[in-house]
C-alpha cells in the first residue's frame, strides 16, 4: 500500500533523511524509532506529501506522492490519511463533536451519528458538546485520535501522540489508538523515541543517519 523507495532529503547543508526506503502493507501498525531532531516528523511529512524529497520516490496505493502537485496531495490527505500529533491541535473554539467533525466536513460529509459512535468508540461518549478547555490532556489526544479516524482513512500517521501525556495516560492511548486503527483495518505509522511506546507495534524501525533499519 506505501513504498518508500531509497528517499533522502537536505535542509541545507545537513541531510535529515538518507537512503530510506520502506514497505508497508493495509492494516499494518509499525513503530520509526529515533532520538528527538533524527528527523522522524520529516519522514511522516515526505509520507504525507508535505515535504518535497531530494531523492528518491514515495508511493501510495501505486501512486507516486513525491510527483503530485499541492492540490493533488492534498486531496490525498483528506480522503486516505489521518493525522495524530503530540500537541494535539484540537481547535479551542469548536466543541468535541465540531473536533471530530472537521476532516468529514471537508468532504462535504455531514453525519454525526458517525461522529458520537467514533466518539463512544475512544470511550468519550456524554462528551461532545465539552470544549476542549475542560478536557485533560489524555481526553483531548483521545479527541485527536477519534478525529484522525473518523473518515475510516487507509493510513494513519501518528507523530509521538504520548509525547506530552503521563505515563499511565500514555499507555491507555496508546492501547486505545492501536485497537482502533486495526478494528478499522487501517495502517498506521507510530514515530516516537520511546521503546515503551513501539512494543505493541507489528514491526519496529529505527531512524539513523544512515537510513532505517528494522529491529523486529
Amino acid at each position: 500500500m506505501l513504498k518508500l523507495v531509497a528517499v533522502g532529503k537536505r535542509f541545507g547543508g545537513r541531510t535529515v533523511l538518507h537512503d530510506v526506503s520502506l514497505d508497508l502493507a493495509a492494516g499494518e501498525y509499525i513503530a520509526i524509532l529515533g532520538e528527538s531532531g533524527i528527523g522522524k516528523s520529516t519522514l511522516l511529512n515526505v509520507i504525507a506529501g508535505l515535504e518535497p524529497v531530494d531523492a528518491g520516490q514515495v508511493f501510495f496505493q501505486n501512486e507516486e506522492v513525491t510527483a503530485m502537485d499541492d492540490d493533488a496531495a492534498t486531496l490525498l490527505r483528506r480522503n486516505h490519511y489521518g493525522f495524530v500529533f503530540q500537541a494535539f491541535h484540537v481547535l479551542p473554539q469548536l466543541s468535541v463533536e465540531q473536533n471530530v467533525a472537521l476532516p468529514l466536513l471537508l468532504r462535504g460529509i455531514t453525519d454525526g451519528g458517525k461522529v458520537r459512535a467514533m466518539l463512544a468508540a475512544v470511550g468519550l461518549q456524554g462528551r461532545h458538546g465539552s470544549m476542549p478547555r475542560e478536557l485533560s490532556g489524555g481526553e483531548l489526544q483521545r479527541v485527536a485520535i477519534a478525529r484522525a479516524l473518523v473518515g475510516d482513512p487507509k493510513l494513519v500517521l501518528a507523530d509521538e501522540p504520548t509525547g506530552n501525556l503521563d505515563p499511565e495516560n500514555a499507555r491507555v492511548v496508546l492501547s486505545l489508538f492501536k485497537d482502533q486503527v486495526k478494528r478499522r483495518g487501517a495502517a498506521a505509522i507510530l514515530a516516537t523515541h520511546s521503546e515503551q511506546a513501539a512494543a505493541g507495534c507489528d514491526r519496529r524501525y529505527r531512524l539513523s543517519a544512515e537510513g532505517l533499519t528494522l529491529l523486529g
